[in-house]
């Protein structure tokens, strides 16, 4: 009788409920050896190859391209091979297969108990279980589950691509209207990427390539006729695709993924745990001299802020009512991409001069864009700072997650008449918004956090 193993999706090292299959590297039927390339799985933090746990046939692939899988669930199923090297038991793989062993799980050595602490020990188990604690994610914190969700794979100009395989196309200057295909239903898969990259035939910029024939003969158009009917319903009420398969179709429902997803999950948990409120004010930035960088002077405002009133530089636990103040300034720069708010941190703010704040900031930003950021640079900032006012906008009403306290939100500088001794003048002025969870600060302090940072911005340098 064959002996039939299924591989569950491993907790991927970050906490994180799901991932979405980016690309197979076998196909059911397949020999694979143990630790060769199984799938890669996009995570909202980054792009995972997960190597096989056994040497043998694959059976059964659970879930195609553009599918969520959920931590604990079902990716393959193998028929081991008895005479091959196999894993053994006790061996790590360097993931957490199946569900987590966290506090409150049956205890590996004697199923009565259950584990005391993430440090080891056991416990007789309560009469009654604990919730799983949410653990940390691109901006903010997310629970796991055990299902399987299948969805569209993102199409936008006629491409239908994962956003992995996206931003490893925008890394590797491959324009993927002029990528041939090879997945499940027009997908473009990784490897078609780095295929078109090696052999140059989809370079940004370049001539879309004409075929032989055309370059000779007048295309031959089709006869005019009447226009099919389209509409948003079908007979039965519901909902239809009125665009073809590789074009974005509007007005239908659209299954969210990857980082855009982790960010709905947890700006609504933010939503329901913080108790925001907004003060708002403008910097005069007339005694600047000369031309400053402004991010540089905004990092460097918060970090004075900070030290003078450090109440705003902290965490806060809602559960027991517990405040961390920190000593040490690490910002969280907010970053928009198309795939949703990635949110890296700047560590040592404090410390460091406006060349490294510049440095840095831009490290962050590409390792982003390109999707290799560590997970660890994603999590465990003391404060956060969005910048929005790079596109539009004065004012704001930013979202402070937990356990931060505080969000600095920078608006469009504008250039505003203001009153002087003796008549009035023409500022250059920077608005500000600070949202601040008033369960864990004052008004006063916030007020004060925010006049030392407007000081700081006055300054000539």
């Amino acid at each position: 009788m064959a002996d039939i193993k299924t591989f569950f999706l491993p907790d991927l090292g970050e906490g994180l409920p799901d991932a979405t299959v980016v690309e197979w590297h076998v196909k059911e039927g397949d020999t694979i050896k143990l630790d060769a390339p199984l799938v890669s799985m996009e995570t909202a933090k980054a792009v995972v190859d997960v190597p096989s746990p056994y040497s043998g046939t694959v059976k059964k692939l659970h879930g195609a391209t553009g599918d969520i899988i959920e931590t604990g669930a079902a990716l393959a199923d193998f028929e081991i091979d008895p005479n091959a090297r196999q894993r053994a038991e006790a061996e790590s793989t360097g993931h957490h297969h199946g569900p987590k062993k966290g506090v409150g799980s049956p205890a590996t050595d004697d199923p009565s108990k259950v584990v005391a602490s993430d440090d080891g020990g056991e416990i007789d188990p309560p009469k009654a279980s604990a919730d799983r604690e949410d653990e940390g994610t691109v901006v903010g914190a997310m629970v796991s589950g055990n299902a399987v969700h299948t969805e569209q794979v993102s199409s936008a100009g006629g491409v239908k691509a994962v956003p992995a395989v996206r931003a490893a196309a925008k890394k590797l200057k491959v324009d993927l209207t002029r990528v041939q295909p090879t997945g499940a239903g027009g997908v473009i898969t990784m490897q078609d990427v780095k295929n078109a990259a090696a052999n140059g035939s989809a370079a940004v910029g370049a001539a879309p390539a004409r075929p032989a024939a055309a370059q000779h003969l007048a295309p031959t158009l089709p006869e005019p006729g009447p226009a099919p009917t389209r509409t948003p319903v079908s007979l039965a009420g519901k909902a239809v695709r009125t665009a073809p398969p590789g074009k974005e179709a509007m007005g239908q429902p659209e299954q969210l993924k990857g980082v855009r997803r982790n960010m709905a999950r947890v700006m609504a948990d933010a939503h329901a745990q913080v108790v925001p409120t907004t003060l708002v004010d403008d910097a005069d930035l007339h005694a600047w001299i000369g031309k400053q960088d402004i991010t540089a002077r905004l990092i460097r405002a918060i970090v004075v802020a900070c030290k003078t009133v450090p109440a705003l530089n902290a965490w806060f636990n809602g559960k027991d009512l517990t405040r961390t103040l920190h000593p040490h300034v690490d910002i969280g720069i907010a970053v928009d991409t198309e795939d949703g708010l990635f949110v890296p941190a700047l560590r040592n703010a404090d410390v460091l001069d406006g060349a490294g704040i510049r440095a840095a900031i831009k490290r962050l930003r590409t390792s982003v864009e390109d999707r290799s950021i560590p997970a660890s640079e994603l999590s465990g900032y003391t404060i956060s700072l969005s910048n929005f006012g790079m596109f539009a906008g004065r004012y704001a009403t930013p979202v402070v997650v937990p356990p931060t306290v505080a969000i600095i939100g920078a608006g469009k500088l504008s250039h505003d008449v203001v009153a002087v001794m003796g008549g009035i003048e023409v500022h250059r002025r920077m608005p500000l918004s600070l949202t601040f969870d008033h369960r864990a600060a004052t008004g006063g302090e916030a007020a004060r956090f925010l006049k030392a940072m407007i000081d700081d911005l006055g300054l000539p340098n």
